[in-house]
């Protein structure tokens, strides 16, 4: 009885992580003179401050699982915003025609599964690492499970509505405002009870889940296709990152706290890039130059416009994740995590970077007379993109293991810990 009343004055544990060996520091033990104070207020026996630490450390070393609930998160749902990159199958859901083709899920689901690669993305991992089901997307009627979260990001989407190339009517406002009608009918559907009550996610989900943003390549990508200079785009960038930002505190209104947002890409490492633009300048990693900085400012305003934000929402524990350091790693050095032609599409056809605006992967087109269907390259394992704009399996697997380690994220902590307000 008494080791129980003496935990309730702690506020997290001290353990070594069995896994990644990093011994873990009491952040709230009471001093002598506050455990003195508590006792004598409370009528218990004096004794050694020194040898209740030892005793609660001793409690909490011989279980674990008591150590390991309060350091890491559990998340018990995920909601997941953005474009192709993260999108499990909204785009398939809502246009057939523009629904990636096989050779486009070869890999892992061997069909097409809705997603713009030849397997799982990074998101995919991201929820395996939680131990839960890979997210339906909700513009999808057929077989969904939204019990444990749900996919809005849609190929295509942007942060600022867009009436030009590739563009999506799923902008991420429109995205919020199918999350908004999403959180009240789910609710309803499990009050009524029946056949559907269980596919959807409890109440208390919304509060404990975390929230996944991966958007803003298509808003580059407009401007870069379009009329605008970059000097001329560059100046819009506030504006978008604004934009951004509007909408996630449209969703911390809604209760959400934990959210885990992706700069953009390494855009000017990409065929679409590459192809499209020859005479732009190289980098030392043959990456177009002058497109990979319009992709830094993005991110240094988005950077900086989500340290502001958790000054505006202090019960959000929001994680900047840099996902351009870690995919630029595979272009620098592809050799280093096992890949080779990392500029040169898998899945595709045509010119030095096997990429071409006319045919996407799994596409027909006619060559001397006969049609033929785009297919994959023989080891997508080893390639980096799959189809000129997005990345294969493999490559998202490395992308996913190097973000989730809390290397590349501000703060730099792990995903596991992406609910933590406090890092010391």
């Amino acid at each position: 009885m008494r080791s129980t009343l003496l935990l309730a004055y702690t506020h997290t544990y001290i353990y070594e992580d069995t896994q990644t060996k990093v011994p873990l520091s009491l952040s709230r033990i009471m001093s002598p003179m506050e455990f003195h104070s508590i006792a004598k207020f409370h009528n218990i026996p004096l004794v050694s401050s020194s040898l209740v630490i030892l005793c609660i450390a001793t409690t909490i070393l011989n279980n674990p699982a008591m150590a390991t609930k309060q350091y890491y998160c559990d998340f018990p749902a995920i909601f997941n915003f953005g474009a192709s990159n993260a999108d499990t199958g909204g785009l398939a859901a809502s246009f057939f025609v523009a629904a990636p083709k096989s050779p486009n899920g070869e890999t892992y689901f061997h069909r097409p599964a809705g997603r713009f690669s030849d397997g799982r993305l990074i998101i995919d991992f991201l929820a395996q690492s939680f131990g839960l089901p890979y997210l339906s997307p909700y513009l999808d009627s057929l077989g969904t499970n939204f019990s444990r979260g749900a996919s809005f990001a849609t190929a295509g989407s942007t942060i600022i509505p867009q009436q030009s190339f590739r563009s999506s009517p799923f902008s991420l406002g429109v995205q919020y405002s199918q999350f908004q009608r999403f959180k009240p009918t789910t609710q309803f559907i499990r009050e009524q009870g029946g056949v559907f009550a269980t596919l959807m996610p409890k109440e208390e989900y919304f509060h404990e889940a975390l929230y996944t943003f991966d958007i803003g390549q298509n808003d580059l990508t407009a401007g870069f296709f379009g009329n605008m200079t970059l000097q001329q785009f560059n100046a819009t960038i506030p504006d978008i990152i604004k934009s951004f930002t509007s909408n996630i505190k449209n969703i911390y209104n809604m209760g959400a706290r934990s959210f885990w947002i992706h700069n953009t890409g390494p855009i000017g490492c990409l065929p679409l890039i590459l192809a499209n633009f020859p005479s732009a300048e190289r980098d030392s990693y043959d990456c177009a130059k002058a497109y990979n900085e319009v992709a830094q400012s993005f991110n240094h305003n988005l950077k900086e416009a989500l340290a502001q934000l958790r000054t505006e929402l202090p019960l959000a524990a929001i994680t900047y994740v840099d996902i351009y350091s870690a995919k630029y790693l595979l272009f620098k050095n592809p050799k280093k995590y096992g890949f080779e032609l990392p500029h040169v599409a898998c899945c595709g056809y045509g010119g030095t970077y096997n990429f071409s605006q006319s045919v996407g992967c799994g596409g027909t087109i006619q060559v001397n007379g006969t049609n033929i269907v785009v297919g994959s390259c023989e080891r997508p394992s080893v390639r980096v993109v799959w189809d000129g704009t997005h990345y294969t399996e493999a490559a998202n697997k490395v992308v996913f293991d190097l973000i989730s380690s809390g290397a590349f994220t501000d703060p730099p902590i792990p995903l596991k810990r992406a609910c933590k307000r406090n890092f010391t």
